[in-house]
């Protein structure tokens, strides 16, 4: 009997017409929108730091990262063996390899440490790591917002500053003082409040000498990153609502026994961070800032949370149309690439000009944070509403191009969809940036002024453009708030684009203010296509 080759009897098949492993990419340098970007706002110093980052994050080692840190998920030990209250988060080795390149490249140090342009390398930083992975973006970026509201009282301040802008990660559970470096968390919301946190339950009462200490008693509905060193957080003192800083350890080197916490959510997306609930027992805390000045103080932090609210569902959007752009460039059908067809490549073109525009408008916004232009108030409640609810229908739109293939989880785009509608609900949801949009318009002369400038500089540049201007009315009643901002958030992002002479300004003006189609690509309109595509292309 003749011998049969199972492997060639059974091999029914060969791989082709299947696009590359999407890695080993230089992130920054094939990110044309961001490149530029970060050069219109000042930041053209940093192009050689950024590329090496950008490197980094599209090797396929840190890619790996990503996929692990998500796959092995926290796991909460509230115990040790011997039964003695703990409370730690473990993490897969790849969570922290993750959190020390985000925190060792800059991420919640380089605004502060006096680098020229500090906060727009801070977005364009953020805006690299956050592809491979979106969830170590989290505590990250509380880490960096954290700066503001700590230096309201100055002892917290010339303490715990200089730990967070080391630019080193430290996982040990340790004190805070014997660390190389720390990361700050924050836990705000209640069951009975969410956004209304002046409906929180949480008490206060000083300890007797205790030179600004307090004991806090009650629960947080969310705790973000709840294995961080110290934790901002609100809470009812005599006084009113007041911002306190919990640490973890306390200066006699003891754990803050009376921060417990009680579980992890078990969360769509963001799988790779962990959030939980957690409950205070009299666990000690220091004040920041004024008795009664607990909103004032932490809405420093939240306006920086914000910025970054913006900038990592900016980056997703890249990140997303990237992995539509790669497949479809590597990818024939019907005797064609799918990226020269022209159906799809109107979807393409119409994803970049909307991603493009997202990066333009978070650059911008870092700007004013570098140079304290009162533009920076309202440009970040009206980016964080609208780059943040756009992000969910682009990545879908980026899925849908890669067919079934971007259906399966084994590939990138099930985590992308599952992280993107994130930004829109953290750190305050559509209604809560509409409003807070309008208070701003009613309450800060100064910020709407410079918006009225912002707006009125590029008057004439795009015909498009200025009927659009023509038409918006600052005025509005909370019914129509969302209407407001995103007639604003359309006319913010044409105004960047048109400021920095962006090639795609013309298109986005085209493709956004006259008439068209709901979908992505549904547009009857003159413009360069192939062109688009092309300036989009991660090569």
């Amino acid at each position: 009997m003749a011998t049969l080759d199972p492997i060639a009897d059974l091999d029914t098949h060969e791989v082709t017409n299947q696009p590359p492993p999407f890695e080993e990419i230089d992130l920054f340098a094939t990110d044309r929108a961001l490149a530029d970007a970060v050069g219109k706002a000042g930041g053209a110093r940093h192009a050689e730091r950024l590329g090496v980052i950008g490197r980094r994050a599209g090797s396929s080692e840190v890619i790996g990262w990503g996929v692990e840190a998500n796959r092995h998920t926290p796991e909460l030990d509230t115990h040790d063996r011997w039964g003695r209250r703990i409370d730690e988060v473990r993490f897969h080795p790849a969570y922290h390899q993750l959190m020390d390149f985000g925190l060792g490249a800059g991420v919640a140090s380089v605004a502060w440490d006096g680098t020229p342009a500090g906060h727009v390398a801070h977005v364009a930083t953020l805006f690299l790591t956050g592809q491979p992975d979106a969830g170590t973006s989290c505590p990250m970026t509380m880490t960096y917002a954290s700066v503001p509201a700590l230096s309201v009282e100055p002892a917290v301040r010339d303490e715990w500053v200089p730990r967070v802008t080391a630019g080193r990660y430290d996982p040990a559970v340790r004190p805070a003082r014997e660390k190389a470096g720390v990361t700050i968390g924050m836990a705000m919301t209640e069951k009975q409040g969410g956004s209304d946190v002046r409906a929180n339950t949480t008490r206060a009462e000083p300890v007797t000498d205790g030179e600004g200490w307090y004991r806090l008693t009650g629960h947080k509905w969310f705790c973000s990153a709840p294995m961080c060193d110290a934790f901002l957080t609100l809470a009812y003192a005599q006084g009113g609502l007041t911002c306190f800083l919990l640490p973890r350890w306390l200066p006699g080197d003891a754990r803050n026994a009376g921060f417990r916490i009680v579980r992890l959510k078990d969360k769509m997306g963001d799988r790779s961070n962990a959030s939980s609930e957690v409950e205070y027992h009299g666990a000690l805390a220091r004040r920041i800032g004024e008795e009664g000045r607990g909103v004032a103080t932490i809405i420093r932090m939240v306006q920086h949370t914000r910025l970054d609210c913006v900038v990592g569902s900016a980056g997703q959007m890249r990140a997303a149309m990237a992995q539509a752009l790669w497949h479809t460039a590597h990818r024939s059908a019907f005797q064609k690439r799918l990226v020269d067809q022209p159906a799809m490549a109107a979807v393409l073109a119409d994803m970049a000009v909307e991603s493009e525009a997202a990066t333009a408008l978070s650059l911008r916004i870092a700007q004013a944070f570098d140079d304290n232009d009162p533009l920076a108030r309202l440009l970040t409640p009206i980016a964080k509403y609208w780059v943040c609810k756009r992000a969910p229908g682009l990545v879908n739109e980026a899925m849908e191009c890669h067919g079934g293939a971007g259906y399966i989880e084994t590939g990138p785009m099930p985590r992308l969809f599952r992280q993107s509608p994130l930004n829109a609900i953290w750190e305050g949801s559509g209604n809560v940036i509409a409003l807070d949009m309008l208070r701003g318009l009613a309450r800060e002369p100064e910020g709407v002024a410079a918006l009225r400038a912002f707006l009125d500089g590029v008057r004439g540049r795009d015909r498009f453009y200025d009927a659009w201007l023509r038409e918006l009315d600052f005025s509005a009643d909370e019914g129509r708030a969302r209407l407001l901002v995103e007639k604003l958030a359309l006319a913010v992002q044409a105004a960047v684009l048109l400021q920095w002479d962006n090639p795609l300004a013309e298109a986005f003006c085209r493709l956004r203010f006259a008439p068209r189609g709901s979908a992505y690509g549904a547009f009857d309109i003159a413009v360069d296509v192939p062109a688009i595509v092309s300036r989009s292309m991660p090569v």
